[in-house]
């Protein structure tokens, strides 16, 4: 795994390019990080011992404590799974329960996992889908000259039900040489087949979900994975016709199926799971309460203590095999604004040792945020531009103009960090994206006095300003 290959300060420096400040926070979890690393060095009799050490984040709403777990996350190559700690109920009400959130968890190392495996095995892949791609094209311009017989329906049982399924029919397979072969996938290497169709078995991706009412709560469960396991469901196909390069991509990803050893898959993700997986429980202050108090409080503590259990360590069942939580390292995070981290019950808050502020953001954080990241606003909405044909550019007095603007209208309002930045650029930039479709071909510049053409007159109208900014 590749979280072993950064430091924390190299961890630190690549959360940098993509978010302003909160250096304390960085450093706590590029900390935690890489003690993973130096835990699977340790030896094997203590290695067991060694637990995570879980943080709380504490801050207002978007100063970038999403951000900082889902890019470390993203960083480490860890399966990582966001939820809200209010969603969740006590045992016993209507809600989720907590170990969905570990299910969740190991579906995401899945698809982690999957991914892995089908980008090792894409070159074979390819080589086989040009082959039984090339013998479908042959097929078609030399058809076989005999139809084979309808094969007889087949009765199957499944407990009291009876069903009548027809076996796929069998195709003839005439011979071809491989200079016949070679030859058609040369032409498809050539595009001289680009515009050609052909009639493709592709798998019914559908994926239905049911809402079932459990003891644990309310969970989703797939009917596709359900009614796979009664005959003639497993692996139903529905016939469409594709131009080659679309039926190339559909045999392709078919191919790397068959190549991939899923069982492999499935207990590598079970043990990055165990190992590596990051749970950021958001809105964990929604689930305190002042402990005097009684009434809808109770659900709140019961949250608490069901979740106990899965930040100290227990095992989950999963339709993976068990999944032991001992070593998932989890980030709470909340505003804690009416309630306290000392609100949370004293076993739930021994679980999580390190406490960061973030602290609240700023002017000059907004100028920053709007320039520095990889993925800055103002290169986002130069970049959407672009592709209209105009070339916008941001002056750097205007840049400042609108970090003022955001700065007021939290104060005014409610501080919603640098969310309130989404709103400022969409009202500053509205007039230019109606248009952008009939000025292509031309440079539109923001400065100062366009920024206070265009939102001076949102911001003095004090009613109009809460609805916009």
């Amino acid at each position: 795994m590749s979280q072993g290959n950064f430091t924390p300060r190299e961890t630190v420096g690549e959360l940098d390019r993509y978010i302003i400040g909160q250096h304390k926070a960085k450093r706590a979890v590029a900390i935690a990080l890489r003690n993973r690393w130096r835990r699977q060095q340790v030896t094997s009799d203590l290695r067991d011992e060694i637990a995570p050490r879980n943080i709380i984040m504490i801050g207002p709403t978007g100063v970038g404590k999403t951000e900082i777990a889902r890019r470390l996350a993203k960083l480490a190559r860890a399966p990582f799974v966001k939820v809200e700690a209010s969603k969740f109920t006590e045992v016993g009400y209507v809600g989720r329960d907590v170990e969905s959130m570990i299910r969740d968890l190991v579906e995401n190392a899945i698809q982690i996992c999957e991914k892995e495996a089908l980008e090792g095995v894409q070159t074979r892949a390819k080589d086989a889908a040009e082959e039984r791609l090339a013998r479908m094209i042959l097929a078609a311009e030399r058809p076989p000259a005999q139809p084979p017989a309808e094969p007889k329906p087949q009765s199957h049982q499944f407990g009291p039900l009876s069903f009548q399924i027809s076996p796929p029919q069998a195709q003839p397979q005439p011979f071809y040489s491989d200079s016949e072969v070679n030859d058609v996938r040369q032409r498809l290497r050539n595009g001289e087949l680009d515009d050609t169709e052909v009639e493709l078995d592709v798998t019914d991706t559908q994926n239905p979900f049911m809402t079932i009412f459990g003891a644990g709560g309310t969970e989703e469960v797939n009917l596709q994975d359900m009614m796979s396991q009664m005959p003639g469901f497993k692996g139903r196909t529905k016939r469409r016709r594709l131009k080659v390069p679309d039926a190339l991509e559909v045999l392709q990803q078919q191919e790397a199926q068959k190549l991939i050893d899923h069982d492999k898959v499935q207990r590598d993700a079970v043990q990055r799971t165990e190992q590596a997986g990051i749970v950021f429980l958001d809105e964990i202050d929604k689930v305190g309460s002042d402990r005097r108090l009684s009434g809808p409080d109770v659900s709140r503590e019961g949250v608490q203590r069901d979740l106990l259990p899965i930040v100290e360590g227990s095992t989950v069942s999963t339709k993976y095999g068990s999944v032991k939580t001992d070593h998932i390292l989890f980030i709470a995070a909340g505003a804690f604004h009416v309630s306290k981290v000392a609100d949370l019950i004293p076993e739930l808050q021994g679980r999580f040792p390190i406490r960061v502020e973030l602290d609240s953001l700023e002017r000059g954080d907004f100028v920053r945020i709007l320039t520095e990241p990889k993925n800055a606003l103002t290169k986002q909405y130069q970049a959407l531009m672009a592709t209209e044909g105009i070339e916008v550019t941001f002056e750097p007095d205007a840049v400042e103009e609108l970090a003022g603007y955001a700065e007021e209208a939290n104060k005014r309002s409610e501080n919603i960090g640098a969310r309130r930045l989404y709103t400022i650029m969409e009202a500053l930039l509205e007039e230019l994206s109606y248009d952008a479709s009939e000025r292509a071909d031309s440079k539109f510049r923001v400065d100062v006095a366009y920024v206070k053409a265009t939102l001076d007159p949102i911001l003095s109208d004090e009613d109009l300003a809460k609805y916009i900014l």
